[in-house]
């Protein structure tokens, strides 16, 4: 059972990590900066998200980490309750694999989106700064 929350706490939190980088990328991209400032109006939570992703993708991070250990350690005693007989273990294993792929790749959705994406954009001149 402690597994099976762990999973989804570490998807929560990997979920963070859109909040902070994805959705605003996106709405960008989608319908351009008014929609962003109309957004960040109305959820001004994502302000200081987003100011904070470094702690956000370190957390993230750690718990998808420590999940990952837990449901591909080596030697794994597997305790099942005997109401639930061999398919529970099966079940709550396949459960648990599945939710560590999708945090990770929640993770990685985010971090391309945080850090890569505008490098991209910049290093082939797609990025329009009118501040220069």
């Amino acid at each position: 059972m402690k597994d099976k929350a762990l999973s989804v706490v570490t998807l929560f939190t990997s979920s963070g990590t859109l909040l902070c980088c994805v959705l605003p990328a996106v709405v960008a991209t989608i319908a351009g900066g008014a929609a962003v400032s109309s957004m960040l109006s109305a959820f001004p939570f994502l302000i200081p998200l987003s100011m904070n992703k470094e702690w956000i993708f370190l957390i993230a991070a750690i718990l998808i980490s420590i999940n990952g250990y837990i449901v591909f350690k080596p030697n794994q005693e597997v305790a099942c309750d005997v109401d639930e007989g061999e398919d529970g273990c099966e079940v709550t294993g396949r459960f648990n694999k599945r939710m560590f792929y999708i945090s990770v790749t929640v993770l990685a959705v985010g971090a391309f989106f945080a850090y890569a994406l505008v490098q991209i954009l910049v290093y082939f001149d797609l990025y329009n700064n009118d501040d220069k």
